[in-house]
């Protein structure tokens, strides 16, 4: 790896009063999106004032909306669209692809393939109009599939994606990004910030339609047997497989505090505390009070075998490491799930 440096208080403040912090023209792309909808709506509790939030859908579709930030709708794989998204900006977040949870991601490989005309056209938008710092958000799902054969995984280092051996699809188009940043700092000095997430969940997100992730879909599973009396639960896989998933709080301190930085090559955001899906699916049983029968589909797409975070650089370049437990966030994700899923108006929007 390159020679990548600490965080600190100094090195954060010089940046903000470079850029002047929360009054800079602030671009978050997939702001219709789980994490981009959370980031705005944090981003405009700290007293940001200049924020632009694009997505390619429609706004009624968007997770959570606000009327404080300049609201788009853009296709931002196309040039034009990004032109237009990129005006005037002076710090980037990109946070957009075509994307979901193992169920999308396994049979949209070409979809997948194609977020990198986002990533593309946005970099070259950021270097032609000059913009201070561009964020990507890229996923465990770049690392070496030889690395996750087996369960009781050994945690992965960033330097673990090399030789390439990702997600197919998915995997590779996030490592081809990551390449695209790199290569666009050190040619043309556009400084770029990426963030290898590992598995982000919470209140506001995907929990049904086939795009949702782990978490969300077994509360939503858990719910619908309670509410239903059928008591059983599919599981994809035989349910031996292992994760840990990171709570949407510590996703987006650690994405703002990496962007800050002057950290360069690619970082691990995710916890490193290692469940197996059953250990999951026990989680939610306690939190909702009941027990299922359990009915494994072994055809069903689940995956590699094993996939943990390894903080050891995360810990030493920026001081911190996301904390939260997965009890507790698992418990706020089931509630607002259980809200929406009983609400006559479900997923209002956030204004």
């Amino acid at each position: 790896m390159e020679a990548a440096h600490r965080v600190n208080s100094e090195d954060v403040l010089e940046r903000s009063q470079m850029s002047h912090q929360k009054s800079a023209k602030t671009v978050v792309c997939g702001a219709g999106g789980f994490i981009g909808g959370h980031l705005v709506g944090d981003l405009i509790r700290q007293g940001y004032t200049d924020i632009r939030a694009v997505d390619i859908k429609p706004m009624e579709e968007w997770y959570q909306r606000f009327d404080d930030a300049e609201n788009i709708q853009l296709d931002l794989q196309l040039k034009p669209d990004c032109q237009q998204a990129m005006r005037g900006a002076q710090v980037v977040y990109n946070l957009a692809a075509d994307m979901g949870g193992m169920g999308f991601i396994e049979n949209n490989r070409a979809l997948c393939m194609l977020s990198v005309l986002i990533n593309s056209h946005l970099c070259m938008q950021a270097n032609e109009q000059g913009v201070e710092l561009f964020f990507y958000a890229s996923s465990a799902c770049v690392y070496n599939a030889d690395k996750q054969t087996d369960t009781n995984v050994t945690a992965l280092k960033e330097e673990d994606a090399y030789p390439a051996m990702p997600e197919d699809g998915y995997g590779w188009e996030k490592l081809f990004s990551e390449r695209m940043c790199r290569h666009f700092r050190e040619d043309f000095g556009l400084q770029t910030r990426i963030a290898r997430y590992h598995n982000v969940y919470g209140p506001h997100g995907t929990y049904d339609g086939g795009r949702e992730k782990a978490p969300a879909a077994i509360c939503r599973k858990v719910i619908q047997a309670k509410l239903s009396g059928d008591h059983e639960i599919e599981i994809w896989g035989d349910g031996n497989q292992t994760r840990s998933f990171m709570y949407i709080s510590d996703c987006l301190k650690g994405t703002q505090d990496l962007l800050w930085s002057d950290i360069t090559d690619p970082i691990n955001i995710g916890s490193n505390e290692l469940v197996s899906i059953n250990q999951l699916v026990d989680i939610v049983e306690e939190i909702a009070g009941i027990q299922l029968k359990r009915n494994y589909n072994l055809s069903a797409p689940k995956g590699v075998n094993g996939r943990n975070s390894d903080n050891t650089l995360i810990k030493k370049l920026m001081g911190w490491e996301p904390a939260t437990r997965l009890r507790d966030g698992m418990e706020k994700t089931y509630r607002w799930i259980h809200d929406q899923m009983t609400a006559k108006s479900p997923r209002p929007m956030a204004v």
